[in-house]
């Protein structure tokens, strides 16, 4: 064991369900070395990070427009008025959403 290339060991511990589907990609790879198959992922494997910061801005924005139309629906329902400018500033923020709705499904289409 002397002439051993690889001399340090690494050890990691798994759930049972990841070593499920750990078992499973090494099928679907067509091998059966469980130190080939992780060595393989850990240097050629590839980590896919995304920034949410657009969704979490979508998703905000959702949240705020969703809060005013329920405010206009009470105000509604107790007044029997809808004002103009309540319709306006909707459809100004349903523009925000739409638009920001066209930039995330672009940068998305370029992944």
């Amino acid at each position: 064991m002397a002439n051993r290339e690889r001399k340090v060991q690494l050890h990691f511990m798994v759930t049972e369900k990841e070593l499920s589907l750990i078992q499973k990609k090494m099928e679907q790879m067509g091998t059966r070395n469980l130190g080939a198959y992780l060595r393989k992922m850990a240097l050629d494997g590839y980590v896919v990070r995304l920034d949410l910061t657009d969704v979490r801005e979508m998703v905000t924005l959702l949240r705020n427009t969703t809060n005013n139309l329920n405010q206009i629906a009470r105000r509604v329902n107790e007044s029997g008025n809808l004002y103009a400018e309540d319709v306006e500033d909707l459809l100004r923020k349903y523009d925000r959403i739409w638009d920001r709705a066209g930039k995330l499904l672009a940068a998305l289409s370029g992944i």
